[in-house]
């Protein structure tokens, strides 16, 4: 334990706080509405009882969240001393100058930086420096009711399916008139929302966002096909107004025992799987997401991780923030307070080991081994000049990302074709990419 910590401690056993010492600060965080995040809010207060720090938090939707930090940071706003990012933002960001560096947690023993997966650091590093810490780390797979299978005559999959084979499960669980849907997948536009599943979609039907010389390759027969299974397969077996549905919507449908199956991230499975919290926590399991023309690229990776804006004037404090609510400590916490089974994943391999979270989560091992079965370096069919999965790592990205989400949502509600779609979308990003100078 640090001498910073115990004198903490000592403190606060004599009746005392920091702010005695010294001036407490106020620190603004801006954070999606995510199940660990709010977790997160709710024990903060031992923080700020044993710093004598205070939080104001700002709570978002995921796209509204993108949108102000984005701004925020891109202008050298200042709104806010932490921010929820990801392995996207991090890099990207962190290369700018927009972000603090937090090289110096590697040389703090109890923090143990080397505790975190490397996989999970590196996607939140750039040439060689660490911008973000992770809460969890994710990829997709398939959540399913094992009563629904049953009751159809489905055998769960021992092996990855097909996505064809996947639609002919949805037909046979979907039941409307019971208020039972064959499948709930993500519908609302954005780059993180729609296109995260629709991503790996892509991937899984061969399609690729650009070729090896940086040329759009979104009027692809590959995206066609892509984009043509998921209307279908949602307009036929998914639920009303799915146009209006993102990662929680759907997570809470799920969990209200309304989707039979549901393609999306790993570390819902805690809280799909913790009976305080769902109706199916007794009879969901998982099965990998599915691939059509290939394997490659049919998970996604992600982390939703901490960062600290340059612009911030309270970056000690933020750092002491961080290190708290990312440490063995804070994720023990967790366990102790809110159940095993709650803990956030893929994040610490000490975490991963702990007999306390394997009891109460047996399926945390395959999360881990589904999370390192993903290779953002090596993610489509066929060659590609990038890395990332179901995201592109450059800067375009979320401008191109979020205009084809938007594109695809319009086919998913009937507003146009799926031609017209990626007609819409393949001029775009090659304006963008124009623009941007990587094509003539």
């Amino acid at each position: 334990m640090s001498l910073k910590k115990v004198l903490m401690m000592s403190m606060t056993g004599f009746g005392l706080t920091v702010a005695s010492f010294a001036s407490a600060e106020e620190i603004t965080i801006a954070t999606v509405n995510n199940n660990d995040m709010i977790v997160m809010q709710e024990l903060a207060p031992r923080w700020e009882k044993l710093t004598g720090n205070t939080i104001n938090w700002v709570v978002l939707e995921e796209n509204v969240l993108r949108q102000r930090t984005t701004q925020d940071i891109a202008t050298n706003g200042g709104s806010f001393d932490i921010m929820f990012i990801g392995a996207y933002e991090a890099p990207i960001w962190g290369k700018n100058g927009w972000l603090t560096s937090l090289n110096d947690f590697g040389d703090d023993a109890d923090y143990d930086l080397e505790d975190i997966f490397q996989l999970v650091r590196n996607g939140l590093s750039a040439d060689g420096n660490l911008y973000a810490v992770p809460l969890y780390s994710e990829t997709s797979f398939t959540f399913y009711r094992t009563d629904l299978f049953e009751k159809a005559g489905i055998a769960a999959p021992t092996e990855q399916p097909t996505y064809t084979e996947f639609m002919e499960m949805a037909a046979k669980l979907h039941d409307p008139e019971n208020g039972i849907y064959g499948t709930c997948q993500r519908g609302k536009a954005g780059w993180g929302e729609n296109m995260a599943f629709v991503g790996t979609l892509a991937n899984a039907f061969g399609a690729r966002w650009f070729d090896e010389n940086w040329q759009p390759q979104l009027g692809s027969a590959e995206w066609n096909n892509a984009i043509t299974y998921y209307v279908e397969l949602m307009t036929k077996y998914g639920p009303p107004g799915a146009t209006a549905n993102g990662h929680n919507e759907n997570r809470a449908l799920f969990k209200d025992g309304k989707c039979a199956t549901w393609i999306d991230a790993t570390s819902a499975a805690n809280d799909i799987r913790n009976p305080a919290n769902s109706k199916v926590a007794d009879v969901t399991d998982f099965f990998q997401a599915p691939k059509q023309e290939t394997d490659k690229g049919t998970g996604w990776f992600w982390s939703w991780a901490l960062a600290i804006p340059a612009s911030s004037t309270k970056a000690d404090t933020a750092k002491d923030f961080l290190k708290w609510a990312t440490s063995k400590e804070y994720f023990q916490m967790v366990g102790e307070t809110k159940g095993w089974v709650a803990v956030p994943s893929g994040t610490r391999a000490s975490i991963h080991e702990d007999p306390r979270l394997l009891e109460a989560a047996p399926f945390a091992e395959t999360i881990k081994n589904a999370i390192f079965s993903v290779d953002p370096a090596d993610p489509t069919r066929d060659p590609v000049p990038y890395t990332g999965v179901q995201f592109v790592a450059i800067p375009e990205f979320q401008g191109i990302g979020n205009y084809v989400g938007q594109q695809v949502s319009a086919a998913l509600a009937g507003q146009q074709t799926v031609e017209q779609a990626l007609a819409n979308s393949q001029q775009f990003a090659v304006r963008e990419m124009t623009k941007a100078g990587y094509i003539k």
